[in-house]
């Protein structure tokens, strides 16, 4: 054994390096649920910033040194003790934030967000903190579509999916807690259509998410 060991000890340490830089780095992350479209599709690999916000320990959640603090419209992937699963999801309220929502039309500061109809159906350009991105919606009133104004406590985000009828957010758990952010989705690598034989996206290769 412990020579197998030495024989492959350059091979060993390769992918020990590998499993560190996907703990602490960089990884990706396989959405399975359609929560964020149409920015981000099921079956879509997406590429995540380990290191955007703090730098942690390999293999654990102890943070070594805080780099820098989600931005609104910022794409986070977080472990949430409320759902009990690991979820991506777009950050929309800061600590301190008052955010409400009307008929699916969100209101940060007592100030309207802007919107803009697509072309395609039940999608609207949703403008935050200057950036345009597109949100999906059916115009008719559902249970979430609507909430009173609300504040973000320190150290917490709102974070919701960009298909705002169906996504588990903070409207159905909570606040997002800052110490459970594992990091900042960057780009979709790959992209497998699980109805069409989980064959490659052609149109999803190396696309920004931001």
């Amino acid at each position: 054994m412990l020579n197998l060991i030495k024989e492959n000890l350059g091979f060993i340490t390769v992918l020990c390096l590998l499993f560190m830089m996907r703990s602490s780095f960089a990884d990706w992350y396989v959405v399975p649920t359609g929560s964020m479209l149409p920015t981000i599709v099921e079956g879509d690999r997406i590429l995540v910033n380990k290191m955007a916000y703090r730098l942690e320990v390999p293999f654990t959640d102890i943070s070594l040194i805080d780099i820098d603090s989600p931005q609104r419209g910022d794409i986070v992937v977080f472990n949430s003790s409320a759902a009990e699963s690991r979820m991506v999801k777009r950050v929309i309220g800061l600590p301190g934030d008052r955010v409400a929502m009307h008929d699916n039309r969100l209101y940060l500061n007592g100030a309207p967000l802007s919107y803009q109809e697509s072309d395609l159906s039940f999608t609207w350009s949703e403008s935050l903190a200057g950036v345009k991105h597109p949100v999906q919606w059916i115009p008719a009133p559902k249970p979430m579509s609507s909430f009173a104004e609300t504040v973000v406590p320190d150290a917490h985000y709102l974070v919701l999916g960009d298909n705002r009828n169906n996504s588990a957010d903070s409207r159905v758990y909570g606040f997002v807690p800052a110490s459970e952010l594992q990091g900042k989705a960057l780009r979709v690598l790959v992209s497998l259509d699980a109805d069409n034989y989980y064959l490659p996206r052609a149109d999803r290769f190396n696309v920004p998410l931001i």
